[in-house]
Parts: structure tokens; sequence; C-alpha cells
């Protein structure tokens, strides 16, 4: 095969050597505009299993690699004057030109064809007796550009600026710096890579460039000014840049993520950062690039690819496999993006929370990640967690820890949230199943148990098997439940109070009859505009003023109730398109009056319910409320920032804590899931708006419960499919932490000893 690869960076050249491996008789150019030697960047960041690959790869070259890397375990964040230092993170790194003098020797013993100074643009007719056009141009591909609908390339840029310099002063650490400046907040990202110099890469928000002049200087007068504002920290030793012909603000720059739909068409494929990008933060961008190259090379490398048809096919598996960790990757790259983004929210916390924030801000390093790198670390940690027990020897891992609300203690942070049971009896009546169901969870060992929406008046239940709140008889089936979770258990139980508005009047969903299907002979409904839920859904009366009258009435009157039965806490729901919900967001909010329009007019209803419920509320008492905290349906709906004014009026309002959730409110939404996929959103409003937040969505175990709370991104954490399947999800984990002091039912507390012991001994058997 003759190849032609456009780029003479770590990615075409890695791909030529891994083809002339694999068949010598490879005809493989690579065409570099650059002089030989020349480029761009400092040092570059390795994991083990990249080394692992390259070594199974081309042993020789990895060879070689392996006895150029430096190599470090400590992370230190800086702020100001203060800092924290943590080990075992085994980092490697090497030089960018370096690493490339490498793989141009390694290619040159090989057969490769190297061709310098080299001018290439988008006409790929030049090419045209090449058998394959491997363009590896990186994040400004001429190629990719020249040919955005074949790639389906999307782009988006970043807000922050950055400057990737270098430095002499050798740092023994990964070191994150941040500074203090009369313009905003500035920091590096510092580390070694050989036994000269150090990756020295400056960020800050574009607030802060154009506060500091960044934005009017030449480029040697803005490094003499990071050398003067990290002056502490580089010892006198400088900045320096190898890409002085950039002239003024163009040394900084806005990272570009790349997401391209399509990696090839006809005999043309990109690789490396000319197909994706991720995030400097995380350092990856080489690895992504040296796997793809292998990955491409392997797939070439099977008999029968003939003609176009072959190479398609192969072409085709290429992306499919790469695809999938190059998502992954970029995943943790946008959230650690984010993170540095909206570094505001946690320059707040204290030194060891705000570095603990750091290093788990793209989610791929959890709280147990860290005890294993260092234990030490983490349990001084978690007895900085721990509030108000000064002196406590024991270190316990956050989600054991109480928390207060008002008059309200829970002895974890573990909530089990509302969910729909359809299993009342059908005048709202709970039953034997709802004593029984929640029962057996405050028996678990969860810190509050909600229940599901306890719907204000008949008609606000969103099927017949819901249950209500509206009259005594009701009221005391949840007083036997509140008088046995109380006996006989630690946990704090809070009624969900709500009314489903368009989502009212369903069919009970069960064997043929999925959710939301409107009933045969629906009940009336109202909602905040009369427009169905969903296409082909009960069109509900949009409500007047009496109606909205009788609706505060109504939950007034359930909130008493529900203080009359015992619960030690009250949600009201806001959220997931019922009728509070209705009124907030406006994808279900049509109204022409002083109840639709602005956030002001779409949150009167909801407000004014709100401090009803809390004025008849007892004030020992605390009050939550559900909110959808995205639409997921861009800027037509509730966006998060918006989510975070939302917050700011409830707490105006005596709202306690905000239950963060999101989507519910359009069918047409497109929500974006995966594993804690709703907890930036709580993260933001507890940060932004200075809330407490309970975290929801896709919460699964203790390592992610503990990661949460310990980065500051809730107060609360909640995890409802969960406790569906494991009632004693929260003993589990307990004994599985041997955690001692959770409160257990005297009659279970032998079975919490038998648990512990297994799990001690199933510890020792895997050290």
């Amino acid at each position: 095969m003759r190849i032609a690869c456009l780029g003479g960076g770590p990615a075409g050249i890695y791909f030529a050597i891994s083809m002339k491996l694999r068949d010598p008789a490879h005809e493989v150019h690579v065409f570099e505009r650059n002089r030989e030697g020349d480029t761009f960047g400092w040092g570059v960041v390795f994991s083990d299993q990249t080394l692992v690959n390259l070594q199974a790869n081309d042993p020789v070259s990895a060879a070689t690699i392996v006895d150029s890397f430096a190599h470090w375990d400590d992370v230190d964040v800086t702020v100001g004057e203060n800092t924290v230092s943590s080990s075992g993170h085994g980092f490697i790194g090497i030089g960018r030109k370096h690493l490339l003098q490498i793989l141009q020797a390694r290619a040159g013993e090989l057969g490769v064809v190297m061709h310098f100074e080299t001018q290439f643009d988008a006409d790929l007719s030049q090419f045209a007796d090449f058998d394959l056009i491997v363009a590896a141009d990186g994040i400004n591909s001429m190629v990719r550009t020249a040919n955005e609908e074949k790639f389906g390339v999307d782009i988006q840029t970043k807000t922050n600026k950055f400057s990737w310099l270098g430095t002499t002063k050798l740092f023994d650490a990964f070191a994150f710096i941040f500074e203090k400046t009369h313009a905003g907040w500035i920091w590096a990202h510092a580390y070694r890579f050989d036994e000269t110099h150090s990756t020295f890469i400056v960020e800050c928000s574009p607030e802060t460039w154009t506060g500091l002049g960044l934005d009017a200087m030449e480029q040697a007068d803005s490094i003499a000014l990071c050398e003067t504002i990290f002056a502490r920290h580089l010892d006198g030793h400088p900045l320096i840049s190898n890409a002085t012909h950039l002239r003024g603000s163009a040394a900084w720059i806005n990272f570009r993520r790349v997401i391209c739909k399509q990696w090839s068409f006809d005999n043309v494929v990109l690789l490396g950062d000319a197909a994706h990008t991720a995030h400097f933060s995380i350092g990856s961008g080489t690895k992504l690039a040296l796997e793809d190259a292998i990955k491409l090379a392997q797939v070439l490398d099977r008999p029968g690819i003939t003609g176009r048809e072959e190479l398609a096919a192969a072409l085709a598996e290429y992306q499919e496999e790469r695809h999938v960790e190059v998502l992954k990757i970029q995943n943790s790259a946008r959230n650690s993006t984010e993170w540095f983004e909206t570094l505001d929210r946690y320059l707040g916390f204290d030194l060891p929370q705000f570095a603990y924030s750091l290093m788990t801000r793209s989610q791929r390093v959890s709280h147990e990640n860290l005890r294993l790198r260092d234990a030490a670390w983490l349990e001084g940690l978690e007895r900085w967690f721990w509030a108000g027990n000064e002196g406590r020897n024991v270190p316990v891992q956050p989600m054991f820890t109480p928390y207060t609300l008002r008059g309200m203690t829970v002895p974890n942070r573990v909530v089990i949230p509302a969910m729909l049971t359809y299993s009342a009896d059908a005048d709202g009546y709970a039953n034997d199943f709802h004593s029984v169901h929640y029962g057996s969870r405050a028996l678990g060992g969860a810190g509050l148990v909600v229940t599901e929406m306890l719907a204000v008046a008949p008609e606000g239940r969103t099927t017949p098997a819901c249950p209500g709140l509206w009259h005594d008889g009701q009221s005391e089936r949840w007083t036997a439940f509140n008088q046995f979770a109380h006996q006989h258990s630690a946990a704090k139980t809070c009624a969900q109070i709500g009314h489903a508005g368009a989502r009212a009047a369903c069919q009970v969903p069960g064997e043929g009859v999925g959710y939301d299907v409107p009933m045969d002979a629906p009940w009336p409904i109202v909602s905040a505009s009369a427009q169905a839920w969903r296409k082909g859904g009960t069109v509900p009366q949009a409500l007047d003023a009496k109606g909205m009258d009788r609706i505060v009435q109504q939950f007034v009157a359930t909130a008493i109730l529900a203080d009359k039965a015992g619960f030690d806490m009250l949600e009201v729901q806001a959220g997931h398109g019922n009728l509070l919900s209705a009124f907030i967001t406006p994808v279900m909010n049509a109204r022409e009056d002083a109840f639709g329009g602005s956030l002001e007019n779409r949150m009167r209803l909801p407000l004014r319910v709100i401090e009803a419920v809390r004025a008849a509320w007892p004030q020992d008492k605390p009050l939550a409320v559900r909110i959808s905290a995205n639409d997921w349906v861009g800027e037509a709906g509730v966006t998060p920032a918006e989510a975070v004014e939302i917050a700011k009026l409830l707490r105006a309002a005596g709202v306690d804590i905000v239950d963060v959730s999101a989507g519910e409110t359009a069918p047409e939404g497109r929500p974006v899931y995966g594993r804690m996929f709703q907890t930036p959103f709580a993260d933001q409003i507890r940060n932004e708006a200075s809330v407490p937040t309970i975290a929801v969505g896709n919460i699964a175990d203790a390592d992610q419960v503990n990661s949460i709370l310990t980065a500051g991104r809730a107060d609360l954490v909640a995890l409802g499919r969960t406790h569906l399947f494991d009632p004693v999800w929260t003993l589990r984990a307990a004994a599985s932490a041997g955690y001692q002091e959770q409160p257990i039912p005297a009659p279970y507390k032998l079975g919490q000893q038998m648990a512990m012991r297994a799990a001690k001994q199933a510890e020792g058997a895997r050290a």
C-alpha cells in the first residue's frame, strides 16, 4: 500500500512506524511543513496503559521512550501562599521534541520517507497516486476544514485563555498554582518532563485576561507579566516560549474541542487531533493520537484490502472502536474544562476540599481511587469533612456524616428520593404496600426517606393508583408509617407533595400500558396553559385566578396534614412537568399575563405556593423543593444558568434545600445521560446560588456518593433505583466501610456484625 501521511507530529509518524512494522513493503511518506526538529508545546503526559500499548506495538521505540521519561508521584495544589500535597498519582512525561526525535529516528530505521519543509494544503489532488491519505495535520487540520460537511465537524471554542510555556524551573510534583490578581484569578499547570525543563501552561478567564491587559501586550511583555505573577513559584527561573513567531495576543489561545461524526471518506482518513481533541487539563491528546495510529495500522494490516470497498470497511471499523475510547476521554475532558471555566464556584472552599474537587473534576478519579493513591491524605480530608467533631481519630466516609437542616439532623447523607410506585388504593389512600415499602427502606439505614408525590387534591394525581394527602383519613395512614420509622430507625421522613397538572389523569403503567398514557375517561385537569404535556395527551384548562387561589389553599392544607402525620421534612414538587413546573418552564407556559413570559412572572404562582406552605409548615422543620434544572431543549427552556436564579428565589422564599433533577418537562428534550449526569446541576446551584442541594440521577455506589459530597457538589445524595433493588443498601455500604456507628435496628445487629466481618475478610483476601 502506498500511503501519504499529512503531518509529521506524533500521530502521523507513529502511524507510519506501525504500518512499516506490519509490512515493510508498504511505501509510507510523511509530509511535514516545518523543519526537522521544529515543534510547538513542551512536555506530554502518558498513562501506564498507553505505555503498555506502545510496548506491545513497537518494543524498540517504546524502550527508548521509557528511558527518557520523567516520573513523579505527587500533586501539589497551591492557592496563594498555601499548598496541599498528595502522593501516589504515578505520572510519566516526556518532552514533545524529544518524543518526535525518537519517532523520527525509528521511522528512518524502518524506511519511512520523511519530507520536511514540504507545504501541503486541502487540495488532495497532488496525492492522487497514493492508495491512502492520512490527515494527521492537527487541531487546525486544513483537510478537515475543507471537508467539514463530509466529516460532520462540530467545533466548540472554550471560554478560557491559555498560553503554553516552558521553564527551567524543575517541579518535583504536578503543580496547580492559583494566584489572585487585581483583575481576578490566574493559574498554572506545571510539570517537569526532563532533566532541564518543565511545562508551564498559564490559564485564566477572558475577563482576567483583558483586565490584566494581556490582550494588548506583545508576547515578551505577557511572558514578563506571568513571570512576575508566579515569581515565588519560579524561584528566579524564566518562562520560555517556543512559538516566538506569534505576535501580540496570538500567543494566548482558546481551546477548541473537535468532534467529527465521520472520520473518513473515499481514501482519506483523519488521525489524532485532526479527528478529535481533548482538553490539555487531562493530558490525553498525545495518548489518543498514538492509540489511533495503532488501531488504524491494525485494521489496514488485515488481508483482503484490495479496493475502495474493503478499505472503507476497515476505516469504518477503525472509527467505530476508537470513537468509544475518544468519547470517554472527551467526556472526562469536558468535565475538567468546565471545572476550570467555573473556577469561581470553588475558590471559597477550604483548601483541602478545593484540592479534592480539582483532583476529582474529570470523574476519572474517585474517592476510593484517591484512597489507593494516598490513604493518609484522604483520611485527613475525611476527618476535616466531619464538621463539629474535632479530635475525631477514626476517619469516616463522608456519606456517613450527619447533616442538619433547621431542627432536623439526618444521621447520614443518603437519601431515598421520591419514586412513584402506582400502588395506592383508588381513593388515594396509602396501604400495606406503602407501609412495608417505606418501612423497609427506613430500616435499611438511609438518612432520609422521601415519599412519592402525595397529591394535594384528587384531580392532582398522576394516575388513579397514586397516593394523596388531602384529608385526615389519608394522613392517618402516613402517621402509622412515621411512628414505625421513628420508633425502629434513625431515618428522618419527608413527604413530597404536589399536583400533577398536565400530567394528571393518566393510566396506571403496567403490562401493555406505557407511562403518560391518558385515561380513557380522564377527569378534568389544569395547568399553566391549555397545552397537553405530550402530543395526544389530555389538554388541560389554563388556571385562572380563582383556580390559583384554590391550588394555594390545597398545598397549605396538605402541608398541615403532613405535619400532623409526623413527617420531619416537606418537599414541594416543582419539577418534571407537574403543575408548578409547568408555570416555571417556558416550554409549558405560553401565558401572556402576569404569570407568563419573564422568569419573574413564571415564578409568581410557585413562589406564592411555597411562601404559603413555609408559613404553614413548622419553623423548626426544613422545606425542600424539587426542580428540573434543565429542560434539555437549549435556550428555549429552563437552562442550568436560569436554574441558579430559580434557586435564589426559592431560598429567599424560605426553602432550605433544593432537590435538583432535570428534564421531563418536554418530550422532545434530549438529555445527555451518563453516570451522575444530573450532579453538575446540583453543583452549579449549590456553589453559585449558595443553596444546599440534593444530587440525583444515575448515582449507584458509595464511591460516587463520597466523591460528590467531598468535592462539595451537593450536601445530600439520592439513590433511587438502587434502593428499589436493595432496601438495605446503606447498611451494606456501612458494613463494607467498616463503619460501626451506623444506626441499625436492634433485631438486625447480629446480621450487620456478620456482614462487617465478611467485608473485612474480603478486604484481607484482596490485599
